[in-house]
């Protein structure tokens, strides 16, 4: 088994860098992990070039995970209950937290 092809996201991965991150997220369809640990802010359009990127992957036979989700990224994943979409064990096995202790 080959080393994987990492690629790093960092910062914002919002609406306000789309059309930035998609070409490169794309491209990352070759990397087979994206490290999301540096990402300090996630909504709707990153999670929706995530998916894209996902998608491009399966369609091309490839696998594609995502490793070393921030906060940011956790919480939206939890929030949207996205993380079997991703097949993300990262998130799903996390405990489910406790009722009332979420701010």
């Amino acid at each position: 088994m080959s080393a994987p092809t990492v690629l790093k996201m960092e910062g914002e991965l919002t609406i306000f860098r789309a059309a930035e991150l998609k070409p490169l997220l794309l491209d990352a369809v070759v990397a087979t992990e994206i490290d999301l640990s540096a990402v300090t802010e996630l909504d709707t359009a990153g999670l929706q070039l995530l998916m894209l990127a996902k998608k491009a992957a399966l369609a091309q036979g490839r696998e594609l995970q995502f490793t070393g989700h921030s906060p940011a990224v956790l919480d939206v994943f939890e929030l949207l209950n996205v993380a079997a979409y991703f097949d993300d064990h990262m998130v799903t096995d996390l405990p489910a937290p406790a009722v009332g202790t979420r701010s």
